[in-house]
This record gives C-alpha cells, sequence and structure tokens, in this order.
C-alpha cells in the first residue's frame, strides 16, 4: 500500500490527529492509529469510510485533574512552569504548521509501510524501505492545505476542512457498467453522476420486469451503490436503490446481498432519509427470527417506536415472534400463509425447521395422523411436499403405504426418535451466509 493510494480523506485525517498528539499519548495513538488504517487497508475500505467521523480514544480527552492554587506553588516552580508553557507553546505551533503537519503524516505513512512489510518477511520490508525513501526528505513545495481558502471565500472559517475539494463528480455517460472491486483512488471518467445513475435504475428495473438474468442484474446494482458510496451520495434515491436490489435479492435467495443491503439501509434510516422503514423493520425482526438471534431481536424490537409497532408489515412480524416463543405453531403456519409484502420469502428459510418442530409435538399427542392433515396444518403447497418432506426426515412410516397420499396415515410411534434426530442435524446450527 503507497501512499498514493490514500485517499486525501485519509491523508488529512492522519495529520488531524498527528497534530493532537502529546508527548503522553503519542505511543497509544500511534499504535491505535496504524491498527485503524490496517483494519482499514485489510477490509479494503479505505475508500469508503468516513474518516471525518473517526475518533481515536487515546486523543479523547482525560479527566481533568484538579490544580493546585498559584500561591500554593514554590517561587522556583514557577520560573520551571513558564519555561515549560514556552516549549509547550513552541510545539503547539509546529503541530499548527501544515508543512510540519505533512511531513509527519508523510513519515507516519512511511513507518506504517515498513512495519507492515516487516510481517510479510524481511525482502520486503527493505523493498519498503527503498519505496518510501523519499518521504523522509524536505518537500521542495509547500503542499496544497486541505483548509478554507480566505481568498476563495472571505467568510470561511479558514480552520474548517473543506471536504467538497475531495467529493468526486462522476462523468461517465454510460448506463452500465461491470462492478470492480477499487483497488486505486477512483477516477471521475469511470464514474457515472447523480442524473445517470437515475437512468440506470430505471433501465434496471425495466430489465427486471422482463425477467433478466439475476446475475447481471445483481453487478449492475453493485456497480451502480459503489457510484453512489465514492460520491457520496445520501439521499432519498439511493434507499431507494437498497430497497429495490433487496427485495431483487430476496426474490433470487440472495441472502448475502440482502443483509448488505439491509446493513446499510438501517444506516440511511438512521440518518433520517426517507424510505419504506416499516417494510425492512420487518424483514430484520425475521431474519433475527430466522437466526434465533434472542437477545439482539429483543434489543431492537424494544427500540421500536408506537407508530413502527402499529404498522401491519411489523405487526406481523412482532405476531410470528409471539407465535415462536409460545409454540403455537398453528399461529405460526397461518401466518406465514399471510405474510405481507415480501416476508414470506424470509419465512420459507425458517419455515422448514419450526415445522419438523410441530410435527415433533403433533406425534408425540397423536398415535395415528392424516396426512391430508400434516399437509393443512403444517401449510405444505401440495400433499405431495407433504410426503416428500417426511421422506426427506427419516419419517415415512404408513399405515397404510400403498394407499393413495390423500389416504395415507401415518404412524407416529416410529416417526419421533426418526424426526428428532434429523432435526439435531439439520436445524441444531442455523446457516446464514451475511450477517446483518
Amino acid at each position: 500500500m503507497s501512499s498514493a493510494s490514500w485517499p486525501p480523506q485519509l491523508k488529512e485525517w492522519v495529520a488531524k490527529c498527528l497534530g493532537q498528539m502529546t508527548d503522553t499519548n503519542r505511543v497509544e495513538a500511534q499504535e491505535e492509529l496504524r491498527k485503524v488504517i490496517a483494519d482499514a487497508f485489510a477490509a479494503q475500505t479505505l475508500w469508503t469510510t468516513d474518516w471525518a467521523g473517526i475518533q481515536l480514544q487515546s486523543l479523547l480527552p482525560k479527566q481533568p485533574i484538579l490544580k493546585r492554587k498559584s500561591n500554593d506553588l514554590p517561587t522556583s516552580n514557577k520560573k520551571a512552569k513558564k519555561s515549560a508553557l514556552k516549549q509547550a507553546s513552541n510545539h503547539t505551533s509546529d503541530f499548527n504548521n501544515p508543512t510540519a503537519l505533512n511531513r509527519r503524516a508523510q513519515r507516519f505513512q512511511r513507518e506504517h509501510e515498513i512495519e507492515r512489510q516487516k510481517s510479510l518477511g524481511g525482502n520486503a520490508s527493505l523493498k519498503a524501505n527503498q519505496q518510501y525513501a523519499h518521504l523522509s526528505d524536505r518537500p521542495t513545495t509547500r503542499p496544497s492545505s486541505p483548509y478554507v481558502n480566505p481568498a476563495d471565500d472571505p467568510d470561511a472559517d479558514p480552520n474548517v476542512i473543506d471536504w467538497d475539494r475531495y467529493t468526486i463528480v462522476g462523468s461517465s455517460q454510460e448506463l452500465f457498467k461491470d462492478y470492480l472491486r477499487l483497488t486505486s483512488e477512483p477516477k471521475p471518467e469511470q464514474i457515472r453522476p447523480y442524473a445517470v445513475l437515475q437512468q440506470t435504475l430505471l433501465e434496471l428495473k425495466k430489465r427486471w420486469r422482463e425477467k433478466c438474468s439475476y446475475s447481471w442484474i445483481c453487478n449492475q446494482f453493485k456497480s451502480l451503490r459503489q457510484d453512489l458510496t465514492v460520491q457520496r451520495i445520501k439521499n432519498d434515491f439511493t434507499v431507494q436503490v437498497y430497497e429495490i436490489h433487496a427485495r431483487m435479492a430476496l426474490e433470487s435467495n440472495d441472502m448475502v446481498e440482502f443483509n448488505q443491503c439491509q446493513a446499510t439501509l438501517k444506516t440511511l434510516y438512521e440518518l433520517g432519509i426517507p424510505g419504506k422503514q416499516e417494510e425492512f423493520t420487518a424483514y430484520r425482526i425475521l431474519m433475527l427470527l430466522h437466526g434465533r438471534n434472542r437477545s439482539e431481536l429483543n434489543l431492537y424490537v424494544g427500540q421500536l417506536t408506537p407508530r413502527q409497532k402499529s404498522d401491519s408489515a411489523v405487526r406481523h412480524a412482532l405476531d410470528v415472534q409471539k407465535s415462536l416463543a409460545m409454540g403455537n405453531y398453528h399461529a405460526l403456519f397461518k401466518l406465514y400463509m399471510n405474510a405481507p409484502n415480501m416476508g414470506g420469502y424470509i419465512m420459507d428459510h425458517l419455515i422448514g425447521r419450526e415445522r419438523a418442530k410441530a410435527l415433533m409435538i403433533m406425534t408425540k399427542a397423536y398415535k395415528t395422523l392424516p396426512l391430508s392433515f400434516i399437509h393443512s396444518e403444517l401449510a405444505f403447497d401440495d400433499i405431495e411436499s407433504a410426503r416428500d418432506f417426511l421422506t426427506e426426515h427419516s419419517s415415512s412410516f404408513f399405515t397404510n403405504p400403498n394407499s393413495p397420499d390423500t389416504e395415507k396415515i401415518l404412524d407416529c410411534r416410529p416417526v419421533l426418535p426418526n424426526l428428532t434426530q434429523a432435526y439435531e442435524e439439520k436445524y441444531r446450527k442455523v446457516g446464514i451466509r451475511g450477517a446483518i
């Protein structure tokens, strides 16, 4: 990772952190700084992280210590204090010097790269030293300041960083573009502007209605989301893009992309950007029920407002939660058959597990059960699906195996042990790819 690959926002954030360091917190702060950047580099989020909002814990103000009264200090200590204050003043002025800050930032980049390369081996470390040797030299020209130029705006605060200088505005007019993970600074000619992205979304919706391949649609949506991210576009259009992609992912059983969209939507909703928040709140509750994440579910439900709970989709999801908690499988399968919006697609992932649990309860209570009753009670699409479910779970024991499916009777006694074993093997662990 060379210094040229660092986004401007990261460079300014590093310079800001270095300027806040003192002799007392320097070692701890530099260690935390290295870790934050290394983690972002490993996760490939250098360009997508909002560095202005990152706060190092080691740079937070400490609890103030009560000072003694000045008249209690010995005379000799007062002279030493004046000398220390003078040195601290000179030290602070050096922190505020952009040239000095830039040199310190460059040295930090070189040290960080050398430390990273050391972990890869001695030869890589030597190459890093050679690659970053020029950073130790004093720059011959004054670096451009990230702060507001008073000549451009006399009323602006010169101490405030002008982030608009680093906002990328795309110029590409291509409607479609393959998704590629960013490995360098994005170029405006490769990024589509806001107006083109709006046209892209309209065309993608049209092609989805025409039964276009989901793999191609998903690739285009990821590219669209990337162009929104690098241009820092966060508005109702951004929410619309993520909501549409999430629904398409649900319909295509792509839980990885759905979970990624769901996580981003949660952040956008928290920023106050309007959208179908109640619909996706219900989806999140159902996903947490599928994952059996009870602690997070209770915390999330406890934060819902009365207005959110009154929404029909959210109320349905809460009823599903209640039926699962009470073991009321009769109510659960009725809710499954009447799931609003696209909640049924999420319930499809948990309904097999709950059918097995319900059937275990039923076989404990009855000696025999008609297959037609199992079909209707457990909300199977047809009686053949009910029979196939029993076969898949090693539980197809019928008193009249040669009769038609509509007349078959399940023998419950041998079913229970086989069904219990199948449940332990198949449903004890929940496999959800992509965490919310």
